[in-house]
């Protein structure tokens, strides 16, 4: 399994859920709605899930082992963090653009 292509939405609201993710696999098969939360012990990712009839939230997919998910959350929060940085340099470098002299 390749993750072929990640795509972070940041989410501007304040709060514990700082992104929405959507990965596809092998460029075939996509997986949307991956939240990245911000927790106690950091960030983590949460699968996407829809609420049951008992009330619980379950997962609509989500990796069979914890070797395969730990893949899965370093991938999907490496692109987190890059989104971040490279958001933050173009917010800096909009910052620190000469103005532009009004034409007189």
């Amino acid at each position: 399994m390749n993750i072929t292509d990640v795509r972070v939405r940041k989410v501007t609201k304040e709060g514990k859920m700082k992104a929405v993710v959507s990965i596809t696999i092998d460029d075939e098969f996509v997986v949307h709605d991956i939240k990245v939360i911000e927790g106690e012990k950091g960030l983590f990712i949460a699968m996407p899930s829809r609420k049951a009839t008992d009330g619980e939230y379950r997962d609509i997919a989500h990796p069979i082992n914890s070797a395969t998910r730990n893949e899965i959350q370093s991938i999907i929060l490496n692109k987190y963090e890059e989104t971040l940085a490279q958001e933050e340099a173009e917010d800096e470098a909009a910052d620190n653009a000469p103005a532009e002299s009004p034409e007189a």
